[in-house]
């Protein structure tokens, strides 16, 4: 792979200015992935962007996440045609009686809802629109509280998907010996300080503790003002929803909610961890007792699983887009290079706040929450042996900057399935999303730099 320098870094900084300009995500990580390829391969762009396309359609990473974006889009679809939503609501309006109440059920939905970042953003998102709408939450106020719930607490509790994944990653990079990932993985877990403060910001936002800031304070001028919760601009992503909407009136079944996800959670712990095969199992098995129950005939079952999954198409089609621009980025050598510029400036002390703030940045700029960190980890591990550093300290500031990208990342797919299950657009979502964000981001710098100075 040749040295390109500073150029590696362009698309990335392309894509970001286009996206806040254009206020769309496809159509910026397709400029990206384009330009990078040009930087590449020149007069043999066209070809090289058919084979980029194919690798990346092919890669297996990605069919685990359409299949399982496209399932939870099909169980989500069952339970509000069935009524499980509408039960959970009623369950739900019986209770709250503000938006501060609204805002604080969600985070405690959200709470429950660790064992996957995608199911956590698709259902927790889905169930409690109604609410909040209620009591005059704006849908970004929403998004925030469900995407601050969905990585940041997978990363916190180690039985989900994101801590499986690093756990494999810590014994294959050789941070941990085999048979000693999931020990390892936990004494990282206190010092993951970007996830608990973003967790914990949240009922600090919902109880007034931390004010609306920037475009967050607009859309609660707005619903203040008489406007509407959904963000003017949105309607492409209401129409997206309304294919997932229940059908008139359907009777309210608490069970048809809360069943479905703790056979989802179960199972997915019972298949070790696999959540694509979880949401097979489940999807299953609410097929048949909707079907066997007679809550819903074959046809109409089927025909919701199907107009679930292509809900989830416009959501996808951005992931798409992110993976193509991430299989650029790795040919440009974007992470390799940024670790090359740190390496020669840190300290054993000063590596931590060094990875956490330039692997934060690389996941932010490529929207890569995981496949960036296969490439980074092990450059990861030779630093900290060579330099002898806190092996626990180290470990949680790089996952803590990974959970940054999936938080904060305009295009990333946390964002992405977020805004879909809220009803308002990624780019409303990130905007709105990104001050809280970069100030979780600043108080973990001031965590990271007091240990390194104590």
């Amino acid at each position: 792979m040749q040295d390109l320098g500073f150029i590696t870094v362009i698309p990335a900084l392309v894509v970001f200015v286009l996206a806040i300009w254009m206020r769309r995500s496809i159509e910026s990580l397709l400029c990206g992935t384009i330009l990078g390829l040009a930087i590449l391969h020149g007069p043999n762009l066209l070809g090289e962007f058919t084979a980029t396309t194919i690798r990346v359609l092919t890669d297996e990473d990605l069919a685990w996440i359409i299949l399982v974006c496209g399932f939870m889009g099909s169980m989500i679809s069952l339970q509000l045609r069935a009524g499980g939503f509408a039960g959970f609501s009623v369950f739900l309006r019986r209770r709250i009686r503000s938006a501060r109440g609204a805002l604080m059920g969600t985070w405690v939905f959200g709470l429950l809802l660790f064992v996957d970042d995608y199911m956590n953003s698709l259902a927790a998102g889905t169930a409690m629109r109604d609410l909040t709408d209620d009591h005059g939450v704006p849908r970004e106020k929403l998004a925030y509280v469900v995407d601050s719930t969905a990585a940041p607490v997978s990363v916190i509790i180690p039985f989900s998907t994101w801590s499986a994944f690093f756990i494999g990653l810590l014994v294959t990079s050789g941070l941990a010996v085999e048979g000693e990932g999931f020990s390892v993985y936990l004494s990282a877990v206190p010092y993951m300080f970007y996830a608990w403060i973003a967790v914990l910001m949240v009922p600090a936002v919902a109880l007034g503790l931390v004010p609306s800031l920037g475009p967050m304070k607009a859309a609660d001028r707005r619903v203040a003002s008489g406007g509407e919760t959904v963000p003017p601009g949105a309607d492409r992503m209401r129409g997206i929803n309304s294919g997932a909407e229940p059908g008139p009136q359907p009777k309210p079944r608490m069970s048809l909610f809360i069943i479905p996800m703790l056979v989802l959670v179960l199972s997915t712990f019972w298949f070790d961890k696999d959540f694509l095969q979880g949401i097979y199992f489940t999807v299953a098995g609410l097929l048949v007792a909707l079907i066997g129950f007679r809550i819903l005939d074959f046809n109409e079952a089927f025909d919701t699983v199907l107009e679930g999954f292509g809900s989830m198409l416009e959501p996808l089609a951005v992931l798409v887009a992110a993976y193509l621009f991430k299989d650029v980025n790795d040919a440009l050598g974007l992470p390799a290079y940024v670790v090359a510029v740190i390496e020669p400036l840190v300290t054993a002390e000063l590596l931590p706040v060094t990875i956490f703030v330039s692997m934060a940045a690389v996941s932010f700029m490529t929207g890569s929450s995981w496949g960036v960190f296969v490439l980074v980890m092990p450059i990861v591990a030779t630093l900290t042996q060579s330099l002898g550093a806190d092996p626990a300290l180290v470990i949680g500031a790089t996952i803590s900057a990974s959970t940054f990208g999936s938080h904060a990342c305009f295009y990333s797919d946390a964002t992405v399935l977020t805004a879909k299950a809220t009803g308002c657009t990624p780019l409303q979502h990130a905007l709105t999303q990104f001050p809280y964000a970069l100030l979780a981001a600043g108080l973990a710098v001031v965590g990271y730099l007091l240990l390194a100075f104590h």
